[in-house]
C-alpha cells in the first residue's frame, strides 16, 4: 500500500509515506536469523522503485527515499555491487547543508557492515580508474558505475562507520576499513578509553602482515593513542620498535612519577639504547650541564649496574648458585661409549671444549672452579695450548658477566702476562664483562684504547672485539677513531680490517652511520678495483656483515647501499647485498624479501649443470667462490623470519624443501637458519628435525645442525635435548671436531644454568633487540665455515654470542627497587587480540614467588590485585606499587 503511495501523484502524501516505511523497517529487525519482514515483502518492489526515484525532483523527500533505497539495496547487493552506498551517497548530496543524514549506524550493525564493505571496494576501484583514466575515453559511460560523492566523502562516511563499530565491539573492523581507505591516523581521535586498548593490540599485531610504509604507519598511530590515554611503557615499546630518538626522549620524559621514570629507565636499558638519545642534541659547551639532569637513581637503572647483582639474587632463590663442573654438564656415565676402544681424544681439543661449556654454564655467576675460584698457578690456562690459552683467559668475562666491580681485579692479573695470547684473552674478556652494562668509568675504552694500535695481530682483534662487545648497540661516536681507520688501512691483513669493521657493524648496530657505512663501502670499492687477493679471503664475509648490520632493521634506508654494492662485480657483492637486504628487514616477516632471498637459493643450481656440459674447467672455477652467498640467503630467510610465529612456521617447511634439493652450501647454513628462528625455543618437531640432520653424511652439516640444536635450546635445561646431546657424544667420540661441537652444544643448553637466553626478542617478544641480532648473526657468520673459523684458531668467535645472552627472569621490586616476593602466575602466552570480552591470556599456569624464570614462549600475570605493576608486559625487572583500595582476603581457618 505505502508503495502504490509513493507512485501517486499527490506529493502530500509522500512524506509520510516514507517516514511509516523508515519506522517499520528499523523496528522489524529484531531476530537476529530471519530476514527481517518488510525488507521480504519490499524485495519485489525494488526495481519500481528505482525507476519511481529517477522521476522525482530533488527534494528532501527525494534524499529520504534514496536513504530508505539504499536499505533495500542491502538485498540486491549479490546483482547490483555497491547499491547501498550509492544510494546512500546520493541521498547524502540531496540534503540541505544544515540537516545532514542520520548516523548510518541507526539503520543497525548490518546495514554498517554493508556500507563498510562497499567503501572499500568503491575506494579501491576509484583509485585502479585515476591509474586507467586514458583508457577510458573509448567507453561508453555506464550509469550504475560512476558514485556520487568526491573521495573525501567516502572517507567522512568511512570514519562515521568507524566510530559506530568502534563503540559496539567491532575495533578490528574498523581499523580495517580505515586501512582501506588510507586514513589510518584519524583513528587516534575516533577512540576512547574503553576502545583504545584493544586498537591498539589489533593494530600492533597487523604491523608483521602489512607491507613496508603502512607497518611504520600502524606503529606511529598507535604510538600516538598510546601518548594520549598515558600509558607510558607501552608507548616506550613502540618507540623502541621504531627506534625513533625523538620520539624515545619523548617518552622518557613524559611521566612525572619518579617510579614509572626508573620503569621505563630499565625498559630502555633492555633494550641498550643509546643514552646520548635521552639528552636533546645540543651543541658542545652546554653538553656538561646536560648531563646532570639525570639523577643517580635513574642512572643506575639506564647503566643496568645492578644487572649483576639481581641476576645472583634470583640464582639464589632458584638454588643454582653452586658452580657446576664439567662432569655435571656431561654426564658422561650415561653415554653409552664402548669399552676397550681407548678414544684417542685430542686432550687439548677436549679442555678447549671445557673451557667454552664451563664459561657458559656458570656464565654471570662468577664462581667457577676452573678459572675464576682456581689458585694463581694451577688455574685451567695453563692447560690449554696457545690460541687455547685465549679463549681461556677470555672465559672469565663470560663468567663474571655484567660484574664490572669484581670482575676488573680478576681478569687484571692476566693483563700483564708475557703470553700474548694470555694477555689477548685478558683484553677480550674486559670487554665481555661490560656487555650490555654502562659503566661511570668507561673502563673498557680506557683499558682497550691502547690496544687497537697495537702491533701484534691477536692483541689488536681482541681488543677490536672486545669494545665491540663492551659497547654494542651504543652509537658511540668517540670509539670511531679507534676504529675506522683499520677498515680503510690496506696495508694490514684482511683479518684486521675485517674485524675492524664488524666492530663497528657491532656498535653502530641499526645506525645508518654514514661514515661507517661509506668507508666500509669504499673499502671494498678500492679492493675491487685493485684486483685484491684479499677479497676473496674468508674474512671479507665479516667486512660485509659489518655493513649490514648497520642497517639492521632500518628497512628501506639501505637501498643506496644496496644500489652501489651492485657495482662491485665480485662475489663477495652478491653476499653483501644479501646481508645488507636481509639486516634491513630482520624481524620484519616481510614476505615479499622472503621470496626473493629463495629466489637466490634456487638460481645457480640450474645454471651450473648447464655450464657443466658446455665447459668443465669453467663451471668448476665459477661455482667455487659462488656458494658462499646462498648459506647467506638461507639464513636470510630465517633472519627475516623470525619475527612472527606464522613467517617462522612457514620457514621451516622451506628448509626442509631446502636439504632435499639444495646445493652443499646451502644445506650446511640450513641447520643455523633453523636455530636462529627458534633461539631458545625447544619445539620437538625442531629437535627430532635438527637430531636427523645432526647425523648427516656431511660432517659440515652435522657440526652445524649440532651448534643449532645448543642455539635451538641455549639456556632452557631441556632433558630430551640434553639426553641426544649424550647420543651424539657417544656417536662421535672418535670425530674430534663434532665432539667439539657437542660438548659446546651441552654447555649452551645449559647456559647459566638455565637461566640465561638467547633469544633476541623480549618484552612479550614484540621488540628485536639489535645488539641480540648482531651478537647472533656473526657467530652464525663464522659457523657458516666452520672449518676455517670456530674449528680452526678463531673459537673465540662463540663469544660474539655474549650480547645476545641475558637473563630470562622477571623480578617484582617494591618502590625502593628491592626485590619484594609476590605470587604470580607463569604459562604459555596466548594470543588474544581480536577476541571478545576479557579472555585469560596465559593457559596452564603454575603459581610461584617471584623472583622466577620464564620461559621463551612463556608470560607472567600477577596473581592477585595487591600491587599495580608499571610494565604492562611482566618480565625482566618490573617495579609494583601497592594497590590503595586492595583488602587483603580472608584466609579460611584449618
Amino acid at each position: 500500500m505505502l508503495v502504490e503511495r509513493l507512485k501517486e501523484s499527490n506529493t502530500e502524501l509522500y512524506r509520510p509515506a516514507l517516514e511509516t516505511l523508515r519506522t517499520l523497517i528499523r523496528t522489524s529487525t529484531s531476530s537476529m536469523t530471519s530476514v527481517p519482514k518488510p525488507l521480504k515483502f519490499l524485495r519485489p518492489f525494488y526495481p519500481d522503485l528505482q525507476e519511481l526515484y529517477e522521476t522525482w525532483p530533488s527534494s528532501e523527500d527525494k534524499s529520504l527515499f534514496a536513504d530508505i533505497l539504499s536499505v533495500l539495496a542491502m538485498t540486491y547487493s549479490d546483482t547490483q555491487p555497491r547499491g547501498t552506498l550509492r544510494y546512500r551517497l546520493l541521498s547524502a548530496s540531496l540534503r540541505p547543508s544544515d540537516s545532514p543524514l542520520a548516523d548510518p549506524g541507526t539503520w543497525g550493525h548490518e546495514y554498517v557492515r554493508h556500507i563498510a564493505a562497499e567503501l572499500g571496494e568503491e575506494f579501491t576501484a576509484r583509485e585502479e580508474d585515476e591509474l586507467e583514466q586514458p583508457k577510458e575515453s573509448d567507453k561508453p559511460d555506464v550509469p550504475s558505475a560512476k558514485l556520487p560523492g568526491t573521495m573525501e566523502d567516502l572517507q567522512e562516511l568511512a570514519k562515521q562507520c568507524a566510530r559506530f563499530l568502534l563503540s559496539h565491539n567491532a575495533e578490528p573492523d574498523a581499523v580495517d576499513l580505515l586501512e582501506e581507505m588510507e586514513i589510518i591516523e584519524e583513528i587516534t581521535h575516533l577512540v576512547d578509553e574503553n576502545t583504545y586498548g584493544r586498537v591498539c593490540q589489533y593494530m600492533i599485531r597487523c604491523v608483521n602482515l602489512l607491507p613496508p610504509p603502512d607497518d611504520v604507519l600502524f606503529l606511529r598511530t598507535a604510538h600516538a593513542i598510546y601518548v594520549k590515554h598515558h600509558k607510558f611503557t607501552e608507548a616506550l615499546t613502540l618507540a623502541i620498535r621504531l627506534g625513533d630518538p625523538e620520539l624515545i626522549r619523548a617518552d622518557f620524559n613524559a611521566p612525572a612519577n619518579p617510579l614509572m621514570k626508573r620503569q621505563l629507565a630499565f625498559l630502555l636499558a633492555r633494550a641498550q639504547t643509546p643514552l646520548e638519545w635521552l639528552h636533546p642534541p645540543s651543541t658542545d659547551d652546554e653538553d656538561a650541564e646536560e648531563t646532570d639532569e639525570l639523577p643517580d637513581d635513574l642512572l643506575e637503572c639506564l647503566y643496568n649496574t645492578k644487572l649483576s647483582a639481581h641476576f645472583r639474587e634470583f640464582g639464589k632463590e632458584l638454588g643454582v648458585v653452586e658452580a657446576k663442573s664439567l662432569e655435571d654438564v656431561y654426564k658422561s656415565h650415561l653415554e653409552n661409549t664402548r669399552p676397550g676402544i681407548s678414544a684417542n681424544v685430542d686432550s687439548a681439543r677436549g679442555n678447549l671444549a671445557g673451557t667454552f661449556v664451563n664459561a657458559f654454564v656458570n656464565a654471570g655467576f662468577g664462581n667457577d672452579k676452573l678459572m675464576v675460584t682456581a689458585e694463581e698457578g694451577n688455574s685451567w690456562i695453563y692447560k690449554n695450548k696457545d690460541h687455547g690459552m685465549m679463549s681461556a683467559a677470555a672465559s672469565l668475562g663470560l663468567s663474571l658477566l655484567w660484574d664490572t666491580e669484581v670482575g676488573l681485579s680478576h681478569i687484571d692479573k692476566y693483563t700483564y702476562s708475557a703470553e700474548e695470547h694470555i694477555k689477548a684473552g685478558a683484553l677480550f674478556a674486559t670487554g665481555m664483562l661490560n656487555t650490555s652494562i654502562r659503566t661511570e668509568g668507561d673502563f673498557a675504552l680506557s683499558l682497550l684504547g691502547d690496544y687497537t694500535e697495537n702491533r701484534s695481530v691477536p692483541l689488536k682483534t681482541s681488543a677490536f672485539m672486545g669494545l665491540a662487545l663492551a659497547y654494542a648497540g651504543s652509537h658511540r661516536e668517540d670509539l670511531l677513531p679507534h676504529l675506522l681507520p683499520h677498515v680503510a688501512d690496506d696495508t694490514i691483513s684482511m683479518e684486521i680490517s675485517s674485524l675492524a669493521a664488524l666492530a663497528l657493524g657491532f656498535i653502530f648496530v641499526g645506525s645508518k652511520h654514514g661514515e661507517v657505512s661509506e668507508t666500509i663501502l669504499q673499502t671494498l670499492m678500492e679492493k675491487f678495483e685493485r684486483a685484491d687477493k684479499s677479497l676473496d679471503e674468508k674474512w671479507a664475509k665479516f667486512m660485509a656483515l659489518g655493513l649490514g648490520l648497520l642497517y639492521l632493521g632500518l628497512q628501506d634506508a639501505s637501498d643506496a647501499t644496496i644500489e652501489t654494492l651492485k657495482a662491485i662485480d665480485h662475489p663477495i657483492s652478491k653476499t653483501a647485498q644479501i646481508l645488507v637486504e636481509a639486516c634491513s628487514f630482520a624481524g620484519t616477516g616481510n614476505v615479499l624479501k622472503i621470496q626473493s632471498m629463495l629466489h637466490h637459493c634456487d638460481n645457480h643450481i640450474n645454471a651450473s649443470k648447464k655450464e657443466d656440459k658446455d665447459d668443465n674447467k669453467d663451471s668448476k672455477e665459477e661455482t667455487k667462490p659462488d656458494g658462499t652467498f646462498q648459506s647467506f640467503a638461507v639464513i636470510a630467510i630465517a633472519l627475516i623470519a623470525m619475527g612472527e610465529d606464522i613467517g617462522a612456521e612457514m620457514s621451516l617447511r622451506q628448509f626442509n624443501h631446502l636439504m632435499h634439493y639444495g646445493e652443499p652450501s646451502i644445506r650446511k647454513a640450513v641447520p643455523l637458519a633453523i636455530g636462529l628462528v627458534s633461539t631458545s625455543n625447544p619445539q620437538l618437531p625442531i629437535l627430532d628435525t635438527l637430531s636427523k640432520y645432526s647425523h648427516d653424511n656431511d660432517l659440515q652439516v652435522a657440526i652445524n645442525a649440532i651448534f643449532a640444536m645448543g642455539l635451538v635450546g641455549a639456556g632452557t635445561n631441556n632433558a630430551r635435548l640434553a639426553q641426544m646431546l649424550r647420543q651424539l657424544a657417544g656417536y662421535y667420540q672418535k670425530e674430534p671436531d663434532s665432539l667439539f661441537m657437542v660438548r659446546i652444544a651441552q654447555g649452551m643448553v645449559h647456559m647459566g644454568k638455565g637461566t640465561i637466553g638467547l633469544n633476541p626478542f623480549f618484552s612479550d617478544r614484540s621488540i628485536m633487540s639489535r645488539p641480540a641480532v648482531a651478537g647472533l648473526l656473526a657467530t652464525l657468520t663464522a659457523f657458516t665455515d666452520a672449518k676455517a673459523f670456530v674449528l680452526d684458531k678463531y673459537h673465540w668467535m662463540l663469544y660474539l654470542l655474549t650480547p645476545a645472552m641475558y637473563p630470562r627472569f622477571f623480578i617484582t621490586l617494591d618502590e625502593n627497587l628491592e626485590s619484594t616476593p609476590v605470587t604470580v602466575r607463569v604459562g604459555q602466552a596466548i594470543d588474544v587480540v581480536g577476541q571478545a570480552g576479557k579472555p585469560r591470556t596465559i593457559s596452564g599456569f603454575q603459581t610461584h614467588q617471584a623472583p622466577v624464570r620464564l620461559g621463551t614462549i612463556e608470560r607472567a600475570e600477577l596473581a592477585t590485585e595487591e600491587f599495580i605493576p608499571f610494565s604492562h608486559v611482566l618480565e625482566g625487572l618490573v617495579i609494583l606499587q601497592k594497590n590503595p583500595g586492595w583488602e587483603k582476603e580472608d584466609k579460611m581457618e584449618l
